[in-house]
């Protein structure tokens, strides 16, 4: 199928912020050329809508959204003869004197249409930047609400290993958390808060951490991943919702892997890949640095410190730091051996086809082990890769590794509508 590409740049006296309030409204019926438009029921944001002068319906669906990089991607469904694939991406960026808009669409279509497809969707494109240059200051935005007080209980699912969780809400969608290799369940009791209104959220001590134990050999992902099982299962739910931080994304992310049915979404924060792109090498460096102290008999109390230093961003304050420092020394040795050794054998190297699931990533402004830069670059491969991309990612600003404790706020004002969004 012939193949071509349309760029259309603008450059525009309207801030950044105005231009994307009005172009990031994806069921907004703010370019001129649209009549009619309306949001199709779903999981996936879908809009249906009808152009002046015609009876063709129209339908696109998101597929790719970041407010903090001000840029949507959507797929043309339905609407234009001749189209075999049609992927659309908008971006807006700040410039000294206003914003820049880019919009391209990659097109494969039958010859005799592939020229006429260009030449209209430069003319769409044209327009609606045209139309963004009127667009009115973006309104402030509200402050976060105050997440309502709400109880967080202790439950223990016995068995080998036996598993403690933290739990709030009592009705919608499971969200199931995992915590970081130097954390436990309680670094998410933030959003446990957050999501009770909303869900039945459900933060889980990993094997060895906190009131958890260790089961009768090595961790494996394998394990991990039948724990979270157990963890549905308590709950009685066949579908759910597994949100992960650095080394619990990279269990979240396995999961996804082995049971892809299972979920309705996929919260990754602070990493996702982990060891499993590394090489033998990058691996048995990262497992030496951890283990020699504890080969010198330190454990986790004694170097907790230089690990927070590392983590924290460089507006954490005492109480973060403190918190951050608590669950690190609370981590018994063997545990943290244990997990080190199961992070440095990764199994495999993720295949992101099987990521069918909507998928909202996000990590900290300031993180030094996930970088910005280098989650975006994932949730681009988990776009391009998907049968059905449904992808968000997000920086926290001033926040360091930990993001959903150093920016609750922020990491909340996203995972909230995500939540709601896939369990509709």
């Amino acid at each position: 199928m012939p193949r071509d590409r349309v760029q259309v740049r603008g450059q525009l006296a309207a801030s950044a912020d105005a231009v994307w309030h009005m172009a990031g409204d994806f069921l907004g019926a703010w370019h001129p050329a649209i009549a009619r438009i309306e949001a199709e029921p779903g999981v996936h944001e879908t809009r249906r809508f009808t152009v002046r002068g015609e009876d063709t319906i129209y339908r696109e669906r998101l597929t790719y959204r970041s407010e903090s990089d001000r840029v949507l991607a959507y797929r043309m469904l339905e609407g234009i003869e001749g189209a075999d694939r049609y992927d659309a991406r908008l971006s807006v960026a700040a410039t000294g004197t206003g914003a820049s808009v880019l919009w391209t669409a990659e097109i494969a279509a039958r010859a005799d249409r592939l020229a006429a497809i260009r030449a209209g969707t430069e003319a769409v494109f044209r327009a609606g930047i045209d139309a963004l240059a009127a667009a009115p200051p973006a309104p402030p935005v509200p402050p976060p609400a105050a997440a309502p007080a709400a109880a967080i209980e202790t439950r223990l699912l016995e068995g080998t290993p036996r598993l403690a969780l933290s739990v709030a809400g009592e009705g919608g969608p499971l969200v199931v958390f995992l915590h970081g290799i130097g954390g436990g369940r309680r670094n998410w009791h933030r959003q446990l808060q957050a999501l009770a209104p909303h869900a039945r959220a459900v933060a889980l001590d990993l094997r060895g951490y906190g009131d958890s134990t260790l089961g009768f050999g090595p961790s494996t992902v394998d394990g991990y991943c039948d724990d979270i099982l157990r963890v549905a299962a308590a709950f009685g739910a066949d579908r759910f919702v597994l949100a992960g931080l650095s080394y619990g994304a990279w269990i979240a992310t396995s999961f996804a892997m082995r049971h892809p049915g299972r979920l309705m979404g996929l919260v990754l924060s602070g990493g996702c890949t982990g060891m499993s792109e590394a090489g033998p090498e990058e691996r048995e460096a990262f497992r030496l640095s951890r283990e020699v102290p504890l080969d010198a008999g330190q454990r986790p109390a004694d170097f907790a410190p230089a690990v927070v230093g590392l983590l924290a961003g460089p507006g954490a304050d005492h109480a973060i730091r403190a918190e951050l420092l608590a669950s690190m020394a609370a981590i018994p040795a063997e545990t943290y051996r244990d997990a080190i050794r199961c992070f440095t054998n990764p199994l495999e190297r993720f295949d992101f086809s099987r990521i069918a699931m909507p998928c909202l990533l996000m990590t900290g402004e300031h993180d030094r082990l996930a970088p910005p830069a280098e989650i975006r670059a994932v949730a681009g491969r988990i776009l391009d890769a998907s049968p059905e991309p449904d992808v968000r990612f997000e920086v926290i600003a001033g926040a360091g590794h930990l993001c959903n404790i150093e920016g609750p706020a922020g990491y909340d004002r996203h995972l909230i509508p995500f939540v709601q969004r896939v369990a509709a």
